[in-house]
């Protein structure tokens, strides 16, 4: 059980670091800015919590920008250690299934509670803006599915 949480937060790094090259290559191609949702999405978390952000306007602006990505790490480890612990316990999908699955499922971890913040409404996205969310996931998925697999390919070898 250890051996698949920590091989699939491993997983998770790796499937975070392609899901934010994705991202950055879209910015670069598009000549976008950063989303603002990350760090929208933890000066609202706060609020709730009764947790001031410290700073001036720019301390705090990047103490949020900060958490905001740190935020961002950790879902993809844990949903990689998810799947590892899955994996451990007998999951194994293809890997078109668990590219779906693994990459699709992170995408609504984190949706859904920007929706239920109130931050974001998928409904009013464009084409665009669905495509700059869903294929940074499912390239998140590819990864974290795959290096799992090859972990536990690995594992087996001992």
């Amino acid at each position: 059980m250890v051996r698949g949480l920590l091989g699939g937060a491993a997983a998770g790094a790796a499937g975070t670091t392609a899901l934010n090259v994705v991202t950055y290559l879209d910015m670069v191609v598009r000549g976008r800015g950063a989303s603002s949702v990350p760090e929208h999405s933890v000066e609202v978390l706060a609020a709730k919590a009764g947790v001031s952000i410290p700073g001036d306007e720019d301390r705090r602006a990047n103490r949020l920008t900060g958490l905001g990505a740190l935020s961002g790490l950790l879902v993809g480890i844990g949903i990689g250690a998810a799947v590892g612990i899955a994996r451990g316990l007998g999951w194994r999908p293809g890997p078109l299934p668990a590219t779906a699955i693994v990459g699709l499922g992170a995408m609504a971890a984190v949706d859904g509670p920007i929706v239920v913040l109130g931050i974001s409404d998928p409904r009013t996205w464009a084409a665009v803006d669905w495509a700059a969310d869903v294929i940074p996931h499912l390239v998140y998925g590819a990864v974290t599915a795959s290096v799992a697999q090859s972990l536990d390919r690995y594992a087996s070898r001992d």
